[in-house]
């Protein structure tokens, strides 16, 4: 990109060479051509810009979506965690008592969950456990075990709430660089209405699917087995039914086509993360566990877990100055038919240097 200087320059040489003098430095018709100098800028700034926004390789935001579009790919939308949420008493109470859905909770840093289905605590009992998820889409929504505490609507009788397990399969909308690789790939490895990459871009078009691996003559020949995974993870059966449906229709001559949720494997998380000088070392913690329930999720279907591509989640995060993994103690190797979900996970203070 030319600077408005050396523009003016030549507009002052192409000035003289055809009028026979250079006009003095402050004049009205230098002003002029200084004007013009950066106007011109603007327009080779416009220009590169246009270039930019025409090739998917550099493309951004919503120009990128309409590369997308070309290719009948759309961007992952955010999605909510989901989890559960334990609704307790000081006594047990005389008759049953009912926590109706839409029941809302908070963690200390108000993050709100809400329950998605009535819930019953048996006369007698101390405790009730509902479904629930975040009401707020994105990664922010993942909360570890423990961490819902507060009680913004208190139902009658209950006392305390809590999240025995964490809120999983939150994910932030599909990033630039994400998509962009998926479109890249449509080139790469273009459907032709009988290769797994069409039954892959098949079942990414159906609603709810967010992402999908098709193996061939996966029972032998002539056999297409489709694994596919849902917003919080495993899909559902309404959805594997759905999507069967949609690929019988669509499918080629004499194949058998099954849509399957996938094998999952726990991946047990342990991590000791520094804090940088000044930075408030629970916040820091905090931030950690959410990153690492954050990088699972059912987008992580048929990839492998780098203990790399986690560290780089953590480091950059503000504060955190360093960190070290006890577990998994090596990467994690991809399985098409396989969906790392999160174990246990233990995010400590790293001491020393």
């Amino acid at each position: 990109m030319r600077k408005i200087e050396t523009i003016y320059e030549e507009l002052l040489e192409a000035f003289g060479q055809r009028a026979g003098f250079v006009p003095e430095a402050g004049c009205d018709l230098a002003v002029r051509l200084w004007a013009m100098a950066a106007e011109l800028q603007a327009l080779e700034q416009q220009a590169e810009w246009v270039l930019d926004q025409s090739f998917p390789q550099t493309a951004q935001g919503v120009y990128l979506d309409r590369h997308g579009l070309m290719r009948g790919l759309r961007r992952l939308p955010a999605t909510r965690s989901a989890g559960s949420l334990r609704f307790s008493v000081e006594t047990p109470p005389a008759m049953d008592l009912t926590i109706q859905a839409g029941t809302v909770c908070m963690t200390a840093e108000e993050v709100r969950v809400q329950t998605t289905e009535d819930a019953l605590l048996p006369a007698g009992a101390m405790f009730a456990d509902a479904p629930a998820e975040a009401l707020e889409a994105g990664a922010g929504g993942n909360v570890v075990p423990g961490a819902v505490r507060l009680l913004t609507a208190c139902p009658v009788a209950v006392t305390a709430v809590t999240n025995p397990n964490a809120f999983t399969g939150g994910s932030d909308s599909e990033g630039d660089e994400a998509f962009r690789a998926r479109i890249l790939e449509s080139y790469q490895r273009l459907p032709n209405g009988a290769n797994t990459a069409w039954y892959e871009a098949t079942a990414m078009s159906y609603p709810g699917v967010t992402a999908a691996k098709a193996v061939g003559r996966a029972e032998g020949p002539g056999t297409v087995n489709v694994y596919v995974t849902g917003e919080n993870g495993l899909p559902s059966q309404e959805l594997l039914e759905g999507l069967g449906a949609e690929l019988q229709e669509k499918r080629e001559i004499a194949v058998t086509v099954k849509v399957l949720a996938p094998a999952t494997r726990r991946v047990n998380v342990s991590v000791a993360v520094k804090p940088r000088e000044g930075a408030d070392q629970e916040t820091v913690l905090e931030a950690a566990r959410q990153a690492v329930a954050g990088f699972f999720g059912g987008r992580l279907l048929g990839r492998a877990v780098l203990l790399a591509e986690l560290g780089n989640r953590l480091y950059e995060l503000e504060g955190v100055e360093n960190y070290r993994f006890t577990a998994p103690a090596e990467d994690l190797p991809a399985d098409s038919t396989v969906l790392p979900v999160l174990g246990t996970l233990e995010v400590t203070a790293l001491g020393g240097s």
